[in-house]
């Protein structure tokens, strides 16, 4: 059984949703917009199998195969090659929960439409979102055939969320900091060593206040080609603040291995915290967009290890 403050703050996260919910209305409407896309890609991938089997369909069968499948791409958007298949369950699941619910996700329509434009061209890709919620379906169905990967803080959300959509992939994760703490970490961190662009680890062993203990291997070892900040909670002292994310997502995108630049987007930059910690570690030169209080980040990667300040 849920303890008192569990039930308080899955409350809140109920309350807070649907005070969004009914501040974004047009959410509801681009999201059946967006199913009705799948439903027809599904229709035609169901038209096309049947053409495939026709028996005497011969050349023309398979012209009409062929189209209907460049068709399928161009619906999707993606970079699907020939073996594309434009749904996957966790679509179909999307469909079904959007549009049957009376919850929409947290950020506006103007907000989603930045992240998913990235998705549309990266997929299928490493997305890794910080935060679990009631947009997480919609985030992993935006990014199919690829690795999508939520960090929680409250495992008794986690058990919640994933009783109804078991096919998401969740992690908990501890963050051992404090809101309130926020201004002293950034004024002190450049006396820690591990806490340096050129040193910071994102393992257990690190000294750095701002790294995330715990993280699992995947999320360490993986190149993340996009990473969502939307948690933890940072709206009152004794939250943990998103100063350990952001920190984590600057050091995940400076270390990305090969050529590429890492997607970093950030919401909720209204906030203090979120703007001051985005300008000193996700660097206001690689900022390329923003909206309401979404900010879009492109981070290439680097490899001084003489470095003293991330930007």
């Amino acid at each position: 059984m849920l303890d008192e403050n569990n039930r308080v703050d899955m409350k809140k996260r109920h309350f807070d949703s649907d005070a969004k919910g009914r501040r974004h209305p047009l959410n509801r409407r681009w999201l059946l917009a967006v199913s009705a896309a799948f439903l027809v890609a599904a229709a035609l991938l169901l038209l096309l199998a049947a053409t495939a089997i026709v028996p005497g369909g011969g050349a023309a069968s398979a012209s009409s195969s062929a189209a209907a499948a460049s068709l399928l791409r161009d619906l999707a958007g993606g970079r699907g090659g020939s073996s594309y298949d434009p749904t996957t369950p966790t679509q179909l699941q999307a469909i079904l929960h959007y549009a049957t619910s009376r919850v929409v996700p947290q950020q506006s329509l103007a907000e989603i439409s930045l992240c998913f434009n990235v998705l549309r061209e990266a997929a299928p890709c490493n997305f890794l979102v910080f935060g679990l919620g009631h947009d997480s379906l919609m985030w992993a169905a935006l990014n199919p055939h690829g690795t999508t990967v939520f960090l929680e803080e409250g495992e008794s959300w986690i058990r919640s969320v994933l009783t109804k959509a078991p096919s998401l992939h969740a992690y908990h994760v501890q963050y051992p900091t404090r809101l309130d703490e926020a201004g002293e970490l950034l004024a002190t961190y450049g006396n820690e060593r591990d806490c340096m662009p050129g040193h910071a680890g994102l393992g257990s062993e690190s000294r750095c206040r701002l790294a995330l203990p715990g993280l699992p291997e995947e999320v360490r070892e993986k190149q993340w080609d996009v990473i969502m900040i939307d948690a933890p909670r940072g709206y009152f002292a004794a939250a943990p603040g998103r100063m350990g994310a952001i920190f984590t997502a600057a050091v995940m995108a400076r270390g990305r291995a090969g050529e590429g630049t890492t997607h970093v987007f950030l919401h909720d930059v209204n906030r203090r915290v979120e703007r001051t910690y985005a300008k000193e570690f996700l660097c206001m030169k690689y900022k390329v967009e923003g909206t309401g209080r979404l900010w879009h980040f492109e981070i290439p990667p680097s490899d001084n290890v003489n470095a003293t300040r991330f930007c």
